[in-house]
């Protein structure tokens, strides 16, 4: 998710946690400090824009690492707010604080490595845009709440209305996959991989993408009008070019982080991959350049891409109405 929901989180589980243990300041700067450190490992750079996209949410966002850390954090920012001696208190509050964050990453279509060391596999639920308003504004109203009222249960407020709509973000996405699935079967040849995910800033129109070996489609389904048939755009998926260049790391790193959600094409003597699970046909916020077919570029640039806007999404709910 994005910062601003992370700092939010973590600042509601350190006051919920901690109640009137301390200063409900104190323990909402400490929690919103943990919430955001995961994230920090952006600022890394490991060489080239994939291996950075597929190297963010991994050990700074392992489960396990962050509960090893925690009884460490917690005995610094317990120092620094003037209560070391009551670090032990402190413990569970930096604990949750830290582990919800890779928890709520993991709603996201993105892909977050919460099982290091064990398993590098990046699981993705994908029922919730990174950026959504619902979600974030009950946090940000209770947690003004609680420091405004000072009383802590404010904050368990918030943090029981944002767990409900990231429940509600599950069933939503479940039901459009009920929906979907059988008009992709039907109107598609061949066996495909299907994925549903939402649209910017909502839980109320869906964007499925099914790929095929040759192909992906992309089309929209909407819980406002869920009778409304499924139309679906057909796209390349470049798979010439996968065969010509299957077994390079660059492209299988993309190929394994993106689930099989990707394609490749080569324009103005340049080969891409796009992931395509983020974005939309053809802007996808993951397009990678690998340099020319003859000349490969060993450091993969990564394109610019359009940010969603409102106007976009008001777009999507007004065309599938």
């Amino acid at each position: 998710m994005d910062s601003v929901s992370q700092l939010v989180l973590g600042a509601s589980v350190g006051m919920a946690v901690m109640g009137r243990k301390a200063p409900l300041w104190k323990s909402a700067l400490v929690g919103g400090f943990c919430g955001t450190l995961p994230d920090l490992d952006v600022f890394l750079d490991h060489g080239d824009a994939i291996r950075n996209m597929t190297l963010h949410r991994t050990e700074s966002h392992a489960l396990v690492w962050l509960t090893l850390l925690s009884p460490l954090l917690a005995w610094l920012l317990a120092g620094v707010v003037k209560q070391r001696f009551q670090w032990i208190q402190w413990w569970p509050a930096v604990w949750l604080a830290l582990i919800t964050h890779p928890l709520l990453d993991l709603m996201t279509v993105y892909g977050t490595q919460l099982g290091l060391p064990f398993t590098d596999y990046p699981w993705a639920i994908g029922s919730i845009y990174i950026v959504d308003p619902l979600y974030t504004l009950s946090l940000i109203i209770c947690l003004i709440v609680a420091l405004w009222r000072r009383e802590p249960r404010w904050s368990r407020a918030g943090l029981t209305l944002s767990t409900g709509y990231l429940l509600w973000s599950m069933a939503a996405q479940g039901i459009a996959l009920y929906q979907v699935a059988p008009q992709v079967a039907h109107q598609l040849d061949v066996k495909s991989h299907l994925l549903v995910t939402p649209t910017a800033f909502n839980t109320l129109v869906w964007r499925v993408v099914a790929v095929t070996p040759e192909h992906y489609y992309e089309g929209y389904w909407s819980l406002l009008a869920p009778h409304r048939p499924l139309q679906l755009s057909m796209h390349d998926r470049g798979a010439a070019l996968y065969q010509q260049l299957k077994g390079d790391a660059h492209v299988e790193r993309v190929a394994w982080f993106s689930h099989g959600f990707f394609a490749m094409q080569q324009r103005d003597g340049k080969l891409f991959i796009s992931d395509l699970r983020m974005g939309e046909a053809p802007d996808f916020t993951f397009t990678f350049d690998l340099g020319a077919p003859q000349a490969r570029n060993p450091h993969p640039s990564r394109l610019a891409s359009s940010r969603p806007s409102l106007t976009q999404t008001w777009r999507h709910f007004r065309q599938r109405l």
